[in-house]
């Protein structure tokens, strides 16, 4: 029993400082919580600091022999009083907050809030049931022994409250992310997806008045709502990127000058732009007075690059000069070519920096094997490719590969066959094939000659190898 008196006095002291430090932290919630026990409104105050002063001085008084037994009933009679509150809250059906532990705790009051209490009262009632007089002393201790005991409790006390606090903190939090995930879900809001820079897809495109080179007023307007898909391409005379994408903003223009109208919109000194213009090339170029055109279609790097179909944002921002390259071949993509149909005319790229024309295969039959490097079924099926490459028959036809990904990692699959880079997939867009592995067949006429063979089987089949 002395040690069962012992750890009660040490239970409810420890508590009971907690719920007095936390109401004196938190005047303003405790005032509230007067008001909702209650509380007449002009007493509220001075009950928001008489309450956790008595809590304190209860607390205290435990560990002291000679208060504790008066410390115990003090806190059984503080916990009738708002026990019996709590309970009359609850039977009306109103589930206030009762601010016990300050900002520590606010949760409403519960039938846990009554067990909780109880237990309480019941440590107390037990000290108060052995009276004034059957105290066990504490332990003789040094001063030493003392101030480390102190610390200890002072500490213990520091890293509960600091638990308390991270948990309430965390289920907070948990309860805000909760109400964003509902916020995002109503206004189809996906937190996963990569930000995109520029106007987005779909907005209306800016219109401007711009100078040309020659001192003459564009109207941007007259481009922008144009039927023909627009270009906008924004660089300056002191960019390096700027200065090594003229050459082939050049040869863009007049390329798909059919396709597709290109328009340079750069900044600076006139005749700095108007040399760098005659050095390249590039015709048609815009001044803007300083960065307004830039500013409205939110570009924040040079060079960039937007396309306008119908007066409408149709791209992203294109950032940097690979970006913008990819753009415009996507832009320019021949219409889509089925069987009986020649092939267009789409120049790709080899291992070696060399271009092939699709449209320049005649003469022989070439099955164009389309691959991903990342693609699993791909993988699979390498090792057939392969072999069939090495014991090809003389009647089969010749292999063109055309892969996605970067030339190091198509070079490592190992092809003896020529292997075409399209970062775009826009051969196989033309072409109808959506998916790898998969192959069509182009006869000696450069027709399609066959439909899209999917999958190792079908590929093999084309090929005239034999599927496992």
């Amino acid at each position: 029993m002395p040690e069962a008196l012992l750890i009660s006095r040490i239970i409810l002291a420890a508590v009971f400082v907690v719920a007095g430090l936390g109401k004196l932290f938190d005047y303003p919630g405790s005032r509230k919580s007067m008001r909702d026990f209650g509380v007449p409104a002009p007493l509220t105050g001075i009950a928001a600091v008489v309450l956790p002063l008595a809590e304190l001085s209860c607390a205290v008084g435990l560990l002291l022999d000679a208060y504790a037994w008066r410390a115990a009933i003090g806190i059984g009679a503080l916990l009738i009083v708002f026990t019996g509150g709590v309970a009359v809250n609850l039977a009306r059906g109103r589930k206030i907050h009762c601010h016990c532990f300050g900002q520590l705790s606010s949760e409403p009051v519960s039938s846990s809030t009554l067990v909780r209490n109880f237990v309480l009262l019941a440590l107390a009632g037990l000290i108060v049931w052995q009276g004034p007089g059957a105290w066990p002393q504490w332990p003789a201790l040094t001063a030493f022994e003392i101030a480390l005991l102190s610390l200890v409790g002072v500490l213990t006390l520091a890293v509960a409250g600091a638990l308390w606090l991270a948990f309430h903190m965390l289920r907070q939090n948990g309860r805000l992310l909760l109400r964003l995930e509902t916020i995002e879900k109503k206004l189809k809001i996906d937190p996963h997806a990569p930000e995109v820079p520029g106007i987005p897809v779909g907005e209306p495109a800016p219109v401007f008045e711009l100078s040309d080179l020659a001192g003459e007023t564009v109207a941007l307007e007259s481009f922008v709502r144009a039927t023909a898909p627009l270009l906008l391409v924004f660089s300056e005379p002191a960019c390096g990127a700027c200065e090594e994408l003229q050459p082939k903003l050049a040869e863009w223009q007049r390329e798909h000058s059919e396709r597709l109208r290109i328009v340079p919109i750069s900044r600076g000194h006139v005749e700095a732009n108007r040399d760098r213009s005659q050095r390249s090339g590039v015709t048609g170029v815009l001044m803007q007075k300083d960065r307004e055109v830039w500013n409205a279609y939110q570009v924040k790097a040079t060079p960039g690059a937007v396309l306008i179909k119908e007066g409408k944002i149709a791209s992203p921002l294109a950032e940097g000069g690979e970006a913008i390259g990819d753009l415009v071949r996507r832009s320019t993509l021949p219409p889509p070519a089925k069987k009986g149909d020649r092939v267009p005319a789409l120049k790709l790229p080899d291992l070696n920096g060399q271009t092939l024309d699709l449209s320049t295969l005649r003469g022989r039959r070439t099955m164009l094997l389309f691959w991903n490097t990342g693609c699993g079924f791909c993988q699979q099926m390498l090792a057939d490719i392969k072999e069939w490459e090495q014991k090809r028959p003389r009647n089969a036809p010749e292999m063109l590969v055309i892969s996605s990904g970067p030339a190091d990692k198509n070079r490592e699959q190992g092809f003896r066959s020529r292997v075409l880079l399209d970062s775009i997939w826009g051969a196989g867009n033309v072409l109808g094939a959506n998916g790898t592995p998969s192959a069509v067949l182009i006869d000696e006429e450069g027709v399609v000659a066959s439909d899209v063979a999917v999958g190792k089987p079908a590929v093999l089949s084309l090929a005239g190898a034999k599927a496992e």
